[in-house]
């Protein structure tokens, strides 16, 4: 099955998967198969006579040893390298005709693309068959795991609930239905949960929700009668496979016009906006991912207990560690993060790990996306800087948290680098700023302290976490991409707290807690504006060896000694059977 046969110059394979998920399944990973190199993040043009790939520099090491010689490498950001899309407007001749599965890429790329396309007078068409499945002969089938219920004392609220919001919001404007195509929203608005991809407890399907039908399209054997009971009558369950015919007929049941339209979020796929027809749809930012964002008390109370019982696991995983490193055990990154998991997976509530553990010994530490191969990773060095980033998935909670440590004796720039980054940490964890205020603006304040000694890092200071969901949850998040400024950060909202600096081909440190946006008491009230702070949740011990305590403020000092004392307060009742946690708990947390 080739390109000519289907009258396309070019085709593009993007990495997403038609539900435009961070994480995918096995199944959706074409862009990988076709081209060899499994990174994250990567988009394929296959010519009639030429293949490249393009990525960023966090990849161009892994794509220049895994993509053979018919390929071409892209490095995307450097000088003189266009983006994918520059490319097929730029570099590609006159007339192309650019094939696309339309259920992988967004609708709003998907326009701005064809704009761009136009000085060329070349055109992107929409595939019905994505061809990279022709030649995928042993492609896995897609996951069709057991969906379960939510209970409401974990969700807090019930679908039904969930509904009546949606609905109320679609009638302010008014709409006709929405269409629901991200997992994670699917999930959040029935309160049911999965396990299709790995790490997010998500499951495949989609929903409509009109004003008198809620539809859920998903695999039927994935749904038994406890999930029909508790989803009830009025939301009609339908094969996943029927969706898009069905969309194609809702402009009939709906009744729809250019005045009475469907809203659809920003990161709905094409295929969805061709099947109901543009000028029906209206695109904007999913209401569900605002109202998914805003944590509510039962939930809030739930990533607080599953952050103590996680700070139970990690306080046993680093005195074991300290411990089989003194003795002069030889472990590498892999098993000691196996170790992590087997102390996490005793916990209760535990449904599995929220992302693949980060355990990084000196040089790999400065790698930011860094995880183990088990067949080849480095001896943890008692010498070097460990950073270990890790979480998990409770019932009531998704946990994120990194700690940096020393086993031997660290050098002055470690301690002196370190001591910034908990400088622009502790920022960050006591800020106090008015409703409206958007996690772009504060980005800096953690930063200041780096840029004090000429320092810096290359990723945002903090994203939104799911609720037993996605570990990255959007739209709100702290950090310099400017989508951040699109969005303030609200009394309920979850964010990870995690400045770093990482030394290239040394060493690595990171930070990181989960904080909540909560309301703050001030002497005043500016503006009538409402103020508001973070309340911390992550337990852990922060390495006071680390510590230039000549650099701290008395208050960071004390922030630094208060949060040691509610770590040991709150974690050391979870160790009564751990004496050697016990112990290892109560040095870690004494005062500076």
């Amino acid at each position: 099955m080739s390109s000519s046969e289907h009258n396309v110059t070019a085709m593009v394979i993007p990495s997403e998967d038609q539900h435009m998920s961070e994480y995918i399944a096995a199944c959706d990973e074409r862009r990988a198969y076709i081209s060899g190199f499994n990174g994250s993040a990567g988009t394929v043009i296959v010519t009639l006579k030429d293949a490249f790939l393009f990525t960023d520099g966090r990849y161009f090491l892994q794509a220049e040893k895994q993509l053979d010689s018919n390929w071409t490498l892209m490095k995307s950001g450097l000088p003189d390298v266009p983006t994918w899309q520059e490319f097929l407007s730029k570099n590609l001749e006159k007339h192309s005709r650019i094939g696309i599965d339309p259920t992988l890429i967004t609708a709003a790329d998907a326009e701005s693309l064809e704009t761009s396309l136009k000085a060329k007078e070349s055109h992107l068409v929409s595939l019905t068959d994505n061809l990279v499945d022709f030649i995928w002969e042993d492609r896995p089938p897609r996951p069709a795991n057991k969906v379960f219920p939510l209970d409401v004392k974990y969700s807090g609220e019930s679908h039904q609930d969930k509904l009546k919001r949606l609905r109320e919001e679609l009638n302010k404007k008014p709409y006709k239905a929405m269409v629901v195509n991200m997992l994670d929203e699917v999930a959040w608005l029935f309160n049911l949960r999965g396990s299709d991809i790995d790490f997010n407890p998500v499951f495949f399907a989609y929903a409509v929700v009109t004003h008198d039908n809620s539809l859920l399209f998903v695999n039927t054997s994935q749904v038994d009668d406890v999930v029909r009971t508790h989803l009830g009558d009025p939301v009609q369950i339908k094969p996943y496979d029927e969706f898009f015919p069905y969309l194609r007929g809702l402009g009939g049941e709906v009744d729809l016009s250019d005045e009475l339209q469907v809203l659809v979020g920003d990161k709905c796929n094409l295929a969805i906006v061709e099947a109901i027809g543009r000028e029906r749809i209206t695109i904007l930012r999913s209401p569900i991912a605002d109202f998914k964002a805003i944590k509510n008390e039962t939930e809030i109370e739930g990533f607080r207990q599953c952050h103590i019982r996680d700070g139970a696991a990690l306080t046993r995983y680093f005195a074991w560690l300290e411990e089989q490193l003194n003795s002069g055990t030889q472990l590498n990154e892999s098993q000691a993060a196996d170790k992590l998991e087997e102390f996490r997976s005793e916990l209760d509530l535990f449904r599995g790990l929220s992302f693949t553990t980060i355990s990084s010994t000196g040089p790999n530490g400065a790698v930011i996306h860094y995880s183990p191969d088990p067949a080849d990773c480095s001896i943890i060095q008692k010498e070097q800087i460990y950073l270990c980033d890790s979480g998990a998935q409770f019932l009531d909670g998704t946990t994120d948290v990194t700690r940096t440590w020393h086993f031997g004796n660290p050098t002055d720039e470690e301690k002196r680098a370190f001591t910034r980054v908990l400088q622009g940490h502790i920022a960050i964890d006591t800020a106090i700023f008015p409703n409206g205020t958007t996690g772009y603006i504060i980005d800096s304040w953690a930063r200041r302290p780096l840029w004090e000694d000429g320092l810096d890092y290359r990723h945002g200071t903090g994203h939104g976490v799911g609720h037993f969901l996605n570990v990255h949850e959007g739209p709100q998040g702290i950090g310099v991409r400017i989508a951040y400024n699109s969005t303030a950060l609200k009394s309920g909202m979850t964010v990870s707290n995690e400045p770093g600096y990482y030394a290239d081909g040394r060493f690595g440190i990171r930070i990181e807690n989960i904080v909540i946006v909560r309301d703050a008491q001030t002497p005043n009230n500016f503006g009538n504006k409402g103020y508001l702070k973070f309340e911390h949740v992550t337990l852990s011990p922060i390495h006071k060896k680390l510590i230039d305590a000549s650099l701290l403020t008395a208050a960071e000092r004390s922030w630094l000694d208060a949060y040691h004392a509610e770590v040991l307060d709150k974690v050391s009742p979870l160790l009564k059977n751990d004496t050697r946690a016990l112990a290892w708990l109560e040095r870690e947390c004494s005062p500076l």
